[in-house]
């Protein structure tokens, strides 16, 4: 009997793996939606077979749930990242965590009905759907963490493997089911009392669907496909932060501290963190200068050629100013026509010098290539003899930039280099 059911599982391995990788060669062809459709479609066939479904084997008692189903979709993960990217191999494992919470709440509303028997005096068994409820949760929270720890481990330990694509793959996979076993029966013996042996059992077992499966991959490199194909070389901490979707944070984190018109820091972002910056160069006793730019008669401009061309005027504005900025400086949209630009490690002398520049290549810049010749007015503080806080800083600079626009416009004002 033994060696029968270990022949059936041999043979059960072999199919879903012939099917699935045929899906994932054909995924060009037919879409990569059909492999992730056959993928997740099983979940709730190994959860049920985990639960209930046992037989012998030689070293122990194991289900084919877990072995063969379970092993393999981690596997087929795996794979399919290898095939195409981080981006693609998230799509099933946030698909297959969704989805089983899904099934989940609509079992919640469901077992609330007042059910019939239609068929032979049959009803449904809410007491197992309850613990396959509870099964379902924690083998999808399971799967969640095990498809990106080994898509993470497959990118951290490839410089030890070298070529060897198949040693690779089964050592990641070894280690995560060794970690998934050992979750999945905590809570099979919490919700059913299983036994010690049904882990030795179950663990043996994974670790020899492992090897199978790693060696029909070996197989498959050696009469379907090239070994250098499946090869990648991919940052495991990029890898991570795509899986768990940390790099749209990222990019939303930094598309709120921008300003959507110009592209420079958001006067939101210069609220929380202009005091620290400057707090730090005082503690550090470190020049921080701050000048704040304003386009002169910007509302001139508005009236005669319309709003139109004064956004285009304000988004090559701050277009020249981030071409100028250096390591260091932060540059930030204060509202309207008004910039603020804060410049670590800059005295006055240099901050003066680096308005006049700015204001110079704004001025002639703008005879030629804006929409209409526009100039802007400076006004310069320096920390600490302006003031030892940013709202302090601002005033200076505010009241000279005023001062240079009843001077005439066009003008940078500033602090005396030798107070």
């Amino acid at each position: 009997m033994a060696t029968t059911n270990a022949l059936l599982l041999l043979a059960q391995a072999a199919v879903y793996f012939t099917v699935m990788m045929s899906l994932l060669r054909a995924r060009k062809v037919i879409g990569i939606g059909v492999f992730m459709c056959a993928l997740g479609v099983m979940h709730f066939l190994e959860t049920y077979l985990a639960s209930v479904f046992y037989i012998q084997l030689p070293f122990g008692i194991v289900s084919p749930g877990s072995t063969i189903l379970f092993s393999g979709k981690l596997l087929m993960i795996l794979l399919l990242y290898i095939r195409e990217d981080a981006m693609v191999a998230r799509q099933p494992i946030y698909g297959l965590l969704i989805g089983n919470f899904l099934i989940v709440a609509l079992v919640m509303v469901l077992r609330n009905h007042d059910t019939v028997a239609v068929t032979g005096g049959r009803l449904p068994d809410i007491a197992f759907v309850d613990e396959m409820g509870w099964l379902m949760i924690w083998g999808t929270i399971l799967l969640f963490i095990d498809s990106i720890a080994i898509i993470v481990l497959y990118e951290r330990v490839g410089s030890l493997f070298g070529k060897h694509l198949g040693l690779r793959i089964l050592v990641c996979g070894a280690v995560v089911l060794t970690f998934d076993q050992a979750g999945f029966f905590l809570a099979l013996h919490y919700v059913s009392g299983a036994p010690l042996h049904v882990f030795w059992g179950g663990w043996i077992a994974k670790m020899f669907a492992t090897l199978l499966y790693s060696g029909f991959f070996v197989i498959y490199l050696r009469f379907f496909s090239s070994t250098s194909h499946w090869f990648t070389d991919r940052p495991f901490r990029d890898v991570f932060e795509v899986l768990t979707y940390r790099e749209r944070y990222e990019r939303l984190l930094e598309q709120t501290n921008h300003d959507h018109l110009t592209g420079t820091l958001h006067r939101r972002h210069y609220d929380q963190n202009a005091p620290e910056i400057l707090a730090t160069s005082l503690a550090e006793r470190r020049a921080l200068s701050m000048l704040v730019i304003d386009i002169d008669h910007f509302k001139q401009v508005n009236d005669r050629h319309g709003h139109q061309v004064g956004d285009e005027v304000l988004k090559k504005i701050a277009a020249l100013l981030m071409e100028n900025l250096r390591a260091g400086d932060h540059l930030y949209r204060f509202g309207g026509e008004e910039f603020v630009l804060l410049c670590e490690r800059l005295p006055a002398s240099g901050a003066i010098s680096l308005a006049d520049r700015l204001r110079g290549v704004i001025q002639d810049y703008s005879k030629t290539s804006m929409p209409t010749a526009v100039t802007v007015s400076i006004g310069v503080a320096s920390a600490p003899q302006d003031g030892s806080s940013v709202e302090e800083l601002f005033a200076a600079a505010d009241s000279r930039l005023y001062d240079a626009k009843r001077a005439g416009r066009n003008r940078v004002n500033g602090p005396d280099p030798q107070t």
